[in-house]
């Protein structure tokens, strides 16, 4: 009995460690109702909250799913299931923002209710912003090294990734300002 009990778990635990190697996520799940928690102004009232999703068990129950589902997902798809629809304030130069995360990109409005979104094509690894119902290219990642920009005129620009390579992005972008000016 104690032989065969032995064995199960051997296999067990070799099968887990095939089965879930390098599958550190996120833990998008957990990392949301800690965040709502983090919310809370008042920081004894955020105490008794988190002790409540301790014993009620929010915390175990979301730590579990991420870790026997949703890791496992972001992992072998590359997506991270609980990541669309988080939606962040921020303040930029010309006004606020509201940030909306999409499953394939994000989705942009300011104070004015102009909006505008930024899509992620995974298939050609290329980067659109999408405004008024019409679609342009910003960007398409070629390789580890270098990128093909779309400029404004509707010709494009090789692009090292890197210092290099923004630093001539940055001086051709600049031209493009001055020119509109």
């Amino acid at each position: 009995m104690k032989k065969r009990f032995l064995t199960v778990a051997t296999v067990s635990i070799l099968a887990g460690s095939f089965m879930f190697s390098s599958c550190i996520g996120s833990f998008g799940l957990s990392n949301k109702v800690l965040a709502w928690n983090q919310t809370i102004d008042s920081k004894f009232v955020n105490e008794v909250v988190f002790f409540a999703l301790w014993i009620v068990p929010v915390y175990e129950i979301t730590m579990l799913a991420d870790l026997l589902v949703l890791n496992s997902i972001e992992f072998w798809s590359g997506d991270n299931p609980v990541q669309a629809g988080v939606v962040k304030t921020v303040q930029g130069e010309n006004g606020i923002y509201t940030v909306e995360t999409l499953q394939n990109g994000y989705h942009i409005e300011n104070e004015e209710g102009k909006d505008m979104e930024l899509i992620y094509d995974k298939a050609t690894n290329t980067w659109s912003v999408v405004a008024a119902g019409e679609t342009n290219k910003l960007i398409t990642i070629e390789d580890k090294d270098n990128a093909l920009v779309y400029l404004p005129d509707g010709k494009t620009q090789r692009v090292e990734l890197s210092q290099a390579g923004v630093l001539a992005m940055q001086k051709i972008a600049q031209s493009y300002n001055m020119a509109a000016r």
